[in-house]
């Protein structure tokens, strides 16, 4: 055989001598890091289920105080007015019972986005934390 012909398994063996593997990282501080992840995720679960039953305690409260204004009005209507001065008294109940929707709707809605933005603030800070480990563990190998 030739002294220059193909010979794949010396190819082979050159490369796979050529070839550097990466630094092991410290697998102490990859656990302590990912034991921090689950953490933070955990704990914004946390505060996203505590504002979701914020919300449902505070739908209940509306739905209840509802049923009671209601019940109130209904009893009110049955009295003997005239039909000018019931159709006034509907109308303002009607403007007083929007009004109150809206501003319990804006509540809920502000519920929701102090609930989601400590949630969304626990992982921004989580993951502050961990590009700084990143870096570190980074320097420590290099």
């Amino acid at each position: 055989m030739p002294e220059n012909s193909f010979r794949p398994e010396q190819d082979i063996m050159r490369m796979l001598a050529e070839f550097r593997l990466p630094a092991m990282p410290d697998l102490n501080m990859l656990a302590t890091a990912q034991r921090r992840n689950l953490e933070a995720l955990s704990a914004a679960n946390r505060v996203a289920l505590e504002g979701a039953q914020a919300v449902a305690r505070r739908h209940m409260e509306i739905l209840q105080s509802a049923m009671a204004e209601m019940t109130e009005a209904m009893s009110g209507l049955s009295s003997q007015e005239t039909p000018q001065a019931k159709a006034a008294r509907q109308a303002e109940l009607l403007k007083a019972t929007y009004e109150k929707a809206v501003a319990n709707m804006r509540e809920v809605a502000e519920l929701i986005q102090k609930s989601n933005a400590e949630a969304l603030s626990l992982l921004n800070q989580r993951f502050a934390e961990a590009m700084d480990e990143v870096k570190q563990l980074m320097t420590k190998q290099g």
